[in-house]
């Protein structure tokens, strides 16, 4: 489990030309409801993320991840000011998320098998210096 949360740090640390100073407080956190959702294929579901933080003037990102059986969690996208950039394989006209004030809701349309899994969101707050 350690490599991911390593490649987590990578991924949230490198802004190519840019100095990222990542702030992170005890205060700062994300809540998921726990629980399995029960639906079937072709529906809609949305997955619930809410966020806490005493940090204003920072900008925030959130990342939601994917976890199937006997394997690591997978990058699914990153949701910041009102832009979402899903990766790859995770299209937008089925995966999509907007952050708000306290929130980045996941919203998942036409249903497959394949979507079982645990999903993670994780929230990163950084300042940009030039």
């Amino acid at each position: 489990m350690k490599h991911w949360l390593t490649n987590i740090l990578i991924l949230t640390l490198w802004l190519g030309n840019y100095l990222n100073i990542l702030i992170c407080k005890g205060e700062d956190r994300v809540i998921q409801p726990t629980g399995d959702f029960i639906t079937t294929e072709g529906d809609t579901v949305t997955l619930d993320c809410t966020f806490e933080t005493t940090s204003t003037s920072y900008s925030r990102t959130l990342f939601w991840y994917k976890q199937e059986v006997n394997d690591y969690p997978k990058y699914m996208l990153k949701s910041f000011s009102n832009t979402a950039e899903n990766a790859p394989e995770f299209q937008k006209d089925r995966f999509d998320a907007t952050i708000n004030e306290t929130s980045v809701p996941l919203k998942i349309q036409k249903l497959q098998l394949s979507d079982s899994a645990v999903y993670y969101c994780a929230l990163s707050l950084f300042t940009l210096l030039r």
